[in-house]
Parts: structure tokens; sequence; C-alpha cells
């Protein structure tokens, strides 16, 4: 939910953090199986048409608190459907992912890791002083191999989709705890995918599914717009020069590595905003600017004007900024804490 104005507006204050960060040392940063380098590659600035875009307006105003509940209820359930065919290596990448968000064991997951980087979503509260839950599960999976209502669907019909697996059985009515994660695969087209939004979030309608459910769908854009939806793993034609290039993604699927950023972002919205009247920035609930959309783009210390910010690379030249469980790594970029009032990541360098 961002588009280029929201960045533009954020400039100064990541042109001042560039500023504090001018002088860094090499840390001491333990990963599994590799030695890993700090860098901050500064990338061609892109335009409006080829931003990744999210649900949500342009206007920079205050985040605020308006009193509708936060996911605080332990564990959160993800309830996955998996939308049309999906490679196990895919799904297994996604499932790490998720399990990574509340792992406590840290030999599974050095710092900067996954579960710190979920910090910052916990620090939001409901109007009892409950803090979202750092506690997420995958509860349930569905696969919708047969593809229910086709290949071209419609943010009606996604929550169609829904339906057809709380009603199959799989999936409980989970109305306190649940969150259903909608991922389609990448010859699967979505309204407005690519053109103005990876992925979004909202809450399904009694009409439609028969009970109010928060759900979020993002889409794999291995092959539809990379260069839009799995930035930077994928540059537009017109980025050739420049920069650095496209950079290496963490677990070579540029598909699903950029997809994981997204599924971060969504997740962290939903939690801290599942029925869109919690916490966001605007006056129009229909038009939200969210903890995800306040950072969008900035994934390290020193991001803003074209960098975003600075990342590790392995010695195979694969850009991270937070390990996860089993030895993965990811690139998610940073969220807005409520503390801090500014952007906030585990791997920040001040």
């Amino acid at each position: 939910m961002s588009s280029l104005s929201l960045l533009l507006l954020l400039l100064p204050f990541f042109l001042i953090q560039s500023s504090i960060a001018s002088t860094t040392t090499t840390p001491s940063v333990q990963t599994l199986n590799t030695k890993p380098t700090i860098f901050n590659p500064k990338l061609p600035p892109r335009t409006l048409s080829s931003s990744k875009k999210f649900e949500g307006s342009s206007d920079l105003v205050q985040l605020r608190y308006h009193m509708g509940p936060v996911l605080s209820s332990t564990p959160i359930n993800i309830y996955l459907i998996w939308y049309g065919r999906w490679a196990l290596p895919q799904k297994l990448l996604i499932k790490d992912f998720l399990h990574s968000i509340s792992t406590t064991d840290l030999r599974a997951a050095p710092s900067p890791s996954v579960a710190e980087w979920w910090r910052t979503v916990s620090l939001y509260t409901d109007q009892t002083g409950a803090n979202v839950s750092r506690s997420v599960v995958v509860a349930g999976e569905h696969a919708d191999l047969k593809y229910s209502h086709g290949k071209q669907l419609t943010r009606l019909s996604v929550q169609q989709v829904i339906a057809n697996a709380v009603r199959s059985a799989p999936f409980p009515v989970d109305h306190k705890n649940g969150i259903y994660l909608i991922l389609t695969s990448e010859d699967v087209a979505m309204q407005d995918f690519c053109r103005a939004v990876c992925g979004f979030h909202y809450f399904t309608f009694p009409s439609m599914v028969g009970y109010t459910l928060p759900y979020a769908w993002i889409g794999n854009s291995g092959k539809q717009c990379p260069e839009v939806c799995a930035y930077p793993f994928a540059l537009p034609g017109y980025m050739a020069g420049g920069g650095p290039g496209a950079l290496s993604p963490p677990n070579k699927d540029v598909g699903v590595d950029g997809m994981i950023s997204v599924i971060g972002h969504e997740l962290a919205e939903l939690s801290s905003n599942p029925l869109v009247n919690a916490w966001y920035a605007g006056e129009d609930p229909t038009a939200p600017t969210e903890i995800g959309d306040l950072c969008e783009g900035l994934y390290g210390t020193g991001g803003g004007g074209g960098y975003i910010g600075q990342v590790m690379r392995d010695r195979e030249g694969r850009t991270f900024n937070v390990n996860g469980r089993k030895g993965r790594k990811f690139l998610v970029q940073w969220l807005w804490s409520p503390e801090l009032k500014a952007c906030a990541g585990p791997n920040a360098m001040d």
C-alpha cells in the first residue's frame, strides 16, 4: 500500500540515516555455513510504474491507533491455501519463513533473525494493552490444484476460494486467531496484480464466505512481473545501467524469494490491522497507510535515495538481511516501529 510520493516524503529521513551510517565497519555476524559481507547496493530509482505496490494511499500522515483489535491471541494460526500448482521446494521455502517468525531456538536462527524482525510487529497493542502475538504457527494447508475459480481471479472470487477451503473441512472458522493466506502460483492472474499490487489484505464478507475472517493474498510474480514484485532480484530493462544490477536471491528462486518480503509485509499489516480499524495512517480506512507501507523499499541502515540499505551477501553472492530456521536466509523489508517512530530491522547498524 504505497506510492512514489510516499517514498519521496520519507527521503529526508532516509538521508539522515544514510549520513549516520556513512562510516561503518563490517560486524561479526554469525550465519550458517557462510561468512557474509556487508554492502549497501545503490539501485536505480524506481518510477511509479515500476514500484512494488501494496494497497493504500500515498499520503504520509501520522500513524495512529483507531481502537480496533490486533491479533494478540497466542498463537496466530496461519491457514495456507496453495492455489494452483506449486513445487514442493517452493512450499517448503515459504513455510520455513513462516515457522521462523516465532523460532526461539537461537541455534536454528542466529541473529539477525526473522523472529527478531517480527518483534517490531509485536510492539503494537490493542486498547487493552495486549501486544500482537510473537507466536505464529501454520495451522493448516489446503491445495487447490484444479484452480477452482480459474486462472484469473478478482478481489471477490479470491474470497470464494477461501469459502471453498473452509467448507471442504481442512480449515476451521477461526475468528479470533486465524489468518487465511492465499498464495497463487505463477500462472494465475489476479485483478490489479503487477499493475497496482503485489499483495493485499482485507477481511471476508459474510455474504461471500459466511464469516468475517482476516485474509491476505500474495502472487508468485516469477513469470508475470518479477521486475515489479520481485524487486530487487529483478529489474526493469530500462534500469540496465546506473547500479549493480539485479541482486542474487538468497534461495535461488526469484519469484518466491520476492514473495517472501511481500508475505512479511502483508502479515505484519494484517496482524496490526486485521479489520482495517486498528493501526494505520490517514483518515480513510479504505486507503490506509500501514506499518509496512511506511518502510517499503528499505532493508537496512542507510536506505533511501536509491539505496536499499546495508544488507549481507554470502560467499555465493546471494543477498539477505535476516536468518531463518534450517539455515535459510531471507531479504525482508523493514517495518515501522511505534517506539522508535522510524523504520526498524534486526540488521540495523546503528
